[in-house]
């Protein structure tokens, strides 16, 4: 989704993706990057593609819309607090990458008997 300017041009975009909740049991979109160039800030465009998101949201019969902003990030929380966004107290996000990724990837039992890793090789997923 993008944003343009008086001229045309793309002043913003939101990049996003549906999810869902198994603990809430609801769809929604994960917002997984906002961004609006510096010299068009303030001028509403992260607001209206916000509004536009939330729009899709409710027009799918979806029920939320989330994202991650960095704790130092003063500037962005002001603006999520300022369209009515409050932070999901209690969670933490961890990440996997690296040298840790490929230990676990490589760990015996990471194919537990029982389990199927998804065929990589041509042809459609099923």
């Amino acid at each position: 989704m993008v944003a343009t300017g008086d001229d045309g041009a793309v002043v913003g975009t939101a990049i996003w993706f549906r999810t869902f909740s198994t603990w809430e049991g609801v769809a929604g979109i994960h917002l997984e990057d906002l961004y609006v160039t510096p010299a068009a800030r303030g001028g509403g465009h992260g607001a209206a593609l916000l509004a536009e998101l939330a729009a899709e949201v409710a027009r799918r019969g979806w029920k939320r819309l989330e994202w991650n902003v960095l704790d130092w990030n003063t500037p962005a929380i002001g603006f999520y607090r300022s369209v009515g966004a409050v932070p999901n107290e209690g969670w933490t996000t961890y990440r996997l990458t690296g040298d840790p990724l490929v230990a676990l990837a490589g760990r015996p039992g990471a194919s537990p008997r029982g389990t199927r890793r998804p065929s990589t090789s041509g042809g459609t997923a099923r």
